[in-house]
This record gives structure tokens, C-alpha cells and sequence, in this order.
């Protein structure tokens, strides 16, 4: 009598734990739907809020008698076609959301100039995520001196890796962006070099002008893009919320990459 009530008991068992099963099943199944929806919806997301390279940026990334272009690791690489590599080299943190490869007509001009240039490509476009981009790029070349710098958010993020790194890094600058509080650099013997637009209504003109508490008084060196705005910066159009620059992109980038090859041989060696 016992044995057959146990086993009355365990079909009652099986026949309770089934439908359970089926819940769990569906709940996972639910979940792992869900899932798929949200990095669908994110990456549909992301791909419709980054900037992408206008074909000038593209053109720019190719070799020539000029400049020489190559991909590493961490980015992308442009020296002098010549081989004449003159100091400092210099690192670049791209904009929020901006394609690296945006970047490559400064670098070209700065490359073309002598200097060897890493762009360094970010997760996710934010360099928020890739502060220590610098790191494998110095690796290269170590005996290099370094300088760091960014557009916008690359800005700030390239400054908290060179205040966190003061014996890597020569000289910092900046291109519509700035120094906060942990990307400090006030008591640094470092050089730095801030530019800024005139028209650029991306820039937080407030926390820019807070920030400059946070540079070194005796070694900062102050730029002004007349009529330039923020997104020409970079070569990938126009930024949502920017002003519209009074100057063409070829007389902004001219100007920038200008003060930038002019400050470089001030860095500190």
C-alpha cells in the first residue's frame, strides 16, 4: 500500500513540476526576446546618432607622396612620407559619437608637417570608454615625446589621461573642449593649448570658462577660431545643436591645425 501511494505521489510530482517548466521556458524565452530588442534598439540608436567621415575625411585616410597612413591597434597611424619624423608626436581623442576617421584631415596636416599622429578610435565612439587609449599607442614609439589632446568630450577624457600619466605626456591641447576637475592640470609644468570657435554653440561656454582654473596659468596658451564653430573641429558636417560657421571647413581646419604646428614646438621636451 505504501509503494503505491508513493508512486501515486510521484506522478504527482511530475505532472506539478511540467507546468512549472513551462512557465520558466517561457519566461526565458520572453527575456532572451526582450534582449534582442533592446541591442537591436540601441544599435539602430547609436547608429543614427554617430557622425560619420564626409568623403574629404575618407580621402584623407589614404596614402600619398605626403603622408603616410596606417591601421594599428588602437587607431590609426599618420606620419611624414618621408620618413622624417620630428617632436613631439602627438595622440588624438575624437568628439562624442564621432567616427575617428573624421579626424584624418587634421592629422594629415600635422603628419604633413613632420609629426607622427595617432587618431585613437573609441568604444562605442566615447571616450569616456577609452581613457587609456594613449597608453598602447605611446607603447609604439616610447621614446617619442608625447603630446595628447581631443575635440570636445575626446578633450576632456585626453586631459584625465595626462594628468593621471604627467611622466608620459609634454603638452595637452584642446579643440572645443576643456580640463574638469579630474583631468586637472593646474599644477602640472605641462604646456597646453586651448582653442576654441567662435560660433560653437555645442560648447558649454560656462563650465569652459570654470574650467580654466583647472590649467596651468604660466603655461597655457589661449586660440580663437573666428567665425568657426564646433563640428568643423572634424570633418563630418554639421553637429545637431551647432551654430553655422561664418567660415568654410577648409579655412577652420587651416586655422587649427595652424596654432596646433605652431604651439608644438613649445612642448617641453
Amino acid at each position: 500500500m505504501f509503494k503505491e501511494e508513493n508512486r501515486v505521489n510521484d506522478g504527482q510530482s511530475l505532472v506539478s513540476s511540467k507546468p512549472k517548466r513551462k512557465i520558466w521556458k517561457r519566461v526565458l524565452i520572453s527575456l532572451s526576446a526582450l534582449v534582442v530588442v533592446l541591442v537591436v534598439g540601441l544599435t539602430i540608436t547609436y547608429q543614427a546618432m554617430k557622425y560619420e567621415p564626409l568623403e574629404e575625411a575618407k580621402q584623407a585616410m589614404q596614402s600619398d607622396s605626403t603622408a603616410k597612413v596606417s591601421t594599428v591597434k588602437d587607431g590609426f597611424r599618420f606620419e611624414p612620407a618621408d620618413g622624417n619624423v620630428v617632436q613631439p608626436s602627438v595622440i588624438f581623442y575624437p568628439g562624442g559619437l564621432v567616427d575617428a576617421e573624421s579626424y584624418a584631415p587634421l592629422a594629415r596636416k600635422l603628419a604633413e608637417a613632420g609629426h607622427r599622429v595617432y587618431i585613437a578610435e573609441m568604444p562605442f565612439d566615447l571616450a569616456i570608454f577609452g581613457q587609456n587609449k594613449a597608453k598602447e599607442l605611446i607603447a609604439e614609439h616610447p621614446k617619442d615625446t608625447f603630446v595628447i589632446g581631443g575635440h570636445s568630450l575626446g578633450g576632456v577624457f585626453a586631459s584625465r589621461y595626462a594628468a593621471e600619466n604627467t611622466d608620459k605626456i609634454s603638452g595637452v591641447f584642446f579643440l572645443g573642449s576643456y580640463a574638469d576637475e579630474g583631468g586637472s592640470l593646474k599644477d602640472s609644468s605641462l604646456n597646453v593649448l586651448q582653442i576654441t570657435a567662435s560660433k560653437d554653440a555645442v560648447l558649454n561656454w560656462t563650465s569652459w570658462e570654470e574650467s580654466k582654473q583647472n590649467l596651468p596659468a604660466d603655461s597655457t596658451e589661449y586660440v580663437t577660431i573666428e567665425g568657426g564653430n564646433h563640428g568643423q573641429f572634424g570633418t563630418y558636417g554639421m553637429q545637431k545643436g551647432d551654430n553655422v560657421a561664418d567660415i568654410l571647413p577648409e579655412q577652420q581646419l587651416e586655422e587649427v591645425s595652424s596654432a596646433i604646428i605652431n604651439w608644438l614646438p613649445t612642448v617641453q621636451k
